[in-house]
């Protein structure tokens, strides 16, 4: 059985509640708050363990935000080495507007980490890295820690043979790409900063994919297209998967479940075009729940199995039925 890791620097409780209408200047009567973990590597790991499979998860905690995490995890059977801090873990809330299904989230500043915190966070991966098959770093980085963190981070991950799956944004992505990755995953905004310039055509953000994997030292790369899927870059090509169209509900965590259901697929042998239907299935699923639900077990073979029969047709327009 192969060990995930997942690193998240900036967790957070998601508070999400409904309201009938948002309106400014008036006392919004809402619905009774749901509290749920948060955060990029947080979410991978939530959503492994909705899959069936297993995972560490690695993060700061700080004050009664971070007790309520640690608990909200443990409710859900998460294995966990939280790294305590002085600053609280950070309160995100969501707002579902009932009457437009419109949703608002309202994303607070990450806890600054002291130099002494952030180098603990290395240093938990470090000592355990050696046991470490998959380490998946995924998130914003926070105050105080240096946007070379996740280059640092896949040193380790080269020198102690554990495959690291980066998902971020900004200087951090940036300076992560000179080392060693195994899966990189940008939205197609983060890709068109990596190349510098914007990508507008399919044609262009392939040869984009193609360009940096080939120019770094980057294994595979999942540029994610939103509704319309993902597409899959190695050095052997490029290939892309539709999403099917579903009832949404919420997209929070929807690109950390896409993270969650590849890695959990290649740890368990799968191919690399297979774990790309099943991460897209997990990506879809999720926008199928409210608040930060993510996805169930149940939606996602449901989908993947829908994409797998529309791929034998090779009617992959078709795929655009909608889930309910």
């Amino acid at each position: 059985m192969h060990t995930i890791f997942t690193i998240t620097l900036s967790p957070t409780i998601d508070k999400s509640c409904t309201v009938e209408h948002v309106y400014a200047e008036h006392k919004l009567r809402c619905s009774e708050p749901v509290h749920e973990p948060g955060g990029g590597g947080i979410n991978v790991s939530r959503a492994i363990k909705k899959l069936g499979g297993d995972s560490i998860a690695v993060y700061p905690k700080g004050g009664p935000m971070g007790e309520l995490l640690n608990e909200l995890l443990n409710r859900e059977g998460i294995n966990q080495y939280p790294i305590e801090i002085e600053h609280w873990t950070r309160e995100n809330f969501i707002v579902l507007e009932t009457s437009t299904n419109r949703q608002y989230r309202f994303g607070m500043p990450g806890a600054p980490l002291s130099e002494a915190e952030w180098k603990k966070c290395l240093e938990e991966i470090d000592v355990h890295a050696g046991k470490i098959d998959y380490l998946v770093a995924s998130g914003s980085m926070p105050p105080g820690v240096p946007s070379d963190f996740y280059a640092r981070l896949a040193k380790i991950g080269k020198r102690k043979n554990a495959k690291l799956v980066l998902d971020t944004s900004g200087d951090a992505l940036k300076e992560a790409i000179n080392e060693s990755i195994y899966l990189l995953k940008p939205n197609v905004r983060e890709l068109s900063e990596l190349i510098g310039s914007e990508l507008k055509t399919i044609h262009q953000q392939e040869e984009a994919a193609l360009e940096i994997i080939h120019k770094h030292n980057i294994e595979i790369m999942v540029v994610s297209l939103g509704a319309y899927g993902a597409f899959i870059a190695t050095r052997e090509g490029v290939n892309h998967i539709s999403a099917p169209s579903a009832a949404k509900k919420s997209a929070v965590g929807a690109g950390d479940s896409m993270v969650a259901g590849i890695v959990l697929s290649l740890s368990r042998g799968w191919s690399h075009l297979d774990a790309l239907k099943y991460g897209i299935a997990c990506g879809t699923a999720t926008t199928m729940n409210p608040g930060t639900e993510l996805c169930t077990l149940e939606d996602v073979n449901t989908l993947y199995a829908w994409i797998n029969t529309m791929e034998k047709r090779g009617q992959p327009d078709q795929l655009n039925s909608t889930f309910k």
